[in-house]
């Protein structure tokens, strides 16, 4: 009887996205970036010099610190689509939250309160928006989201950009403002050490990170996005469905935590290198995880048809994991007690320790190194 062939792995590479690529022109980029900061001081101002390299730019404005961030959401938008013309629904007021998340899930790792929410819509053309019900589900998950995180939206940029952004397609971006306030809300990692515990926050699937792979994906199974992906565990759960499940945000959980009186030692947001951003901070720092958290159906379905191993899923995608707390030991079961009561769940999944700058990932034999992670 013969059987067919195996398919290959289908790498993150393979999808058309190269980190060791990409990562140089961010680090030149932060590089000139840093020569500008003397312009801040021609105004009174002046930055807080280590948020470079960090998910948010901090400005030292006095009485408080100002922090800001701009994300663009990605590739999502275009699974939405192919949803939308498979089942005949919107999905927009979820991309929606997927975009404000992209950007106030990295304000809040520097120990901001969201302020406001700016938008950028770039239609393919003027035709995009001749869809009403696409464009309100926009508009109304955008203010849903808004209203989550308790900020405001403060207005925005739609152009249509016919010859740039493909016809009746749409790039979504959002830009976040925030205030550190007070300034010791500040998280930078000045007060990592060993001994803090790790505190890992659930994600929500695969949020929106790792979809040019995802979408890759589609042209090896059987009925591309409509594909059950548990037909045991969660019958009748579609692979396009499962994609679209909105980005947690995590900022009521930071909020919460703030007015606990619990401020973390740092904070990282899991996206893009998948787990491997838990080495994000430069000091030189063991972290030692020994409770993993149940894998996302769908995070685990990808892994499986990709041909991934552990190290390669793990290093590309959350996992399970979209938000990473570090934080005093005495305080850890605490800090997942406030997450839960905001309905996310969380764990106490490892410790810092003192040695050299690397990830040990006990319960799944993995780790990485410094080298593994170059965001500087």
């Amino acid at each position: 009887m013969s059987h067919a062939p195996t398919p290959a792995p289908l790498s993150y590479d393979q999808a058309g996205v190269q980190y060791d690529l990409i990562d140089p022109l961010k680090v030149a980029a932060q590089r000139a970036a840093a020569a500008t900061a003397v312009q801040l001081g021609k105004h009174g101002f002046g930055e807080v010099a280590a948020s470079r390299g960090e998910s948010a730019y901090v400005v030292d404005v006095g009485p408080f610190y100002l922090a800001s961030i701009v994300e663009c959401l990605g590739t999502k938008v275009l699974v939405a689509d192919e949803m939308a013309q498979l089942t005949g629904r919107s999905w927009y007021a979820g991309i929606a939250q997927d975009t404000i998340a992209m950007a106030v899930n990295d304000l809040i790792t520097v120990g901001a309160t969201p302020l406001l929410a700016q938008a950028y819509w770039a239609a393919g053309g003027s035709a995009w928006f001749k869809d009403a019900a696409r464009a309100q589900a926009l508009v109304e998950g955008w203010q849903k989201a808004c209203e989550t995180c308790s900020i405001a939206w403060g207005g925005g940029e739609t152009p249509a950009l016919a010859g740039i952004v493909e016809a009746d397609r749409i790039d979504l971006a959002c830009g976040c403002t925030g205030l550190v306030n007070p300034k010791s809300r500040l998280t930078l990692g000045d007060k990592l050490q060993a001994g803090d515990a790790i505190v890992l926050l659930a994600s929500s699937g695969i949020h929106a990170n790792g979809l040019s792979l995802a979408r890759k994906l589609v042209e090896r199974l059987p009925e591309g996005y409509l594909t059950e992906i548990d037909p045991v565990g969660h019958p009748g759960l579609r692979y396009g469905e499962a994609l679209l499940a909105p980005t947690a945000l995590y900022s009521p959980v930071t909020e919460a935590l703030a007015q606990a009186g619990i401020v973390p030692h740092y904070a990282a947001n899991i996206t893009g290198h998948g787990w491997r951003k838990l080495l994000r901070h430069p000091a030189a720092l063991t972290y030692r995880i020994h409770t993993v958290p149940p894998v996302p159906p769908v995070l685990k379905f990808i892994a499986e048809q990709a041909g991934h191993d552990a190290r390669e899923a793990y290093g590309t995608l959350n996992m399970g994991a979209g938000f990473a707390l570090f934080v005093p030991a005495d305080l850890a079961a605490r800090t997942v007690e406030i997450a839960q009561a905001q309905g996310i769940a969380a764990w106490v999944a490892g410790a810092v320790e003192a040695g050299p700058k690397q990830l040990i990932v006990e319960p799944l034999d993995l780790r990485w190194g410094e080298d593994d992670l170059h965001l500087r």
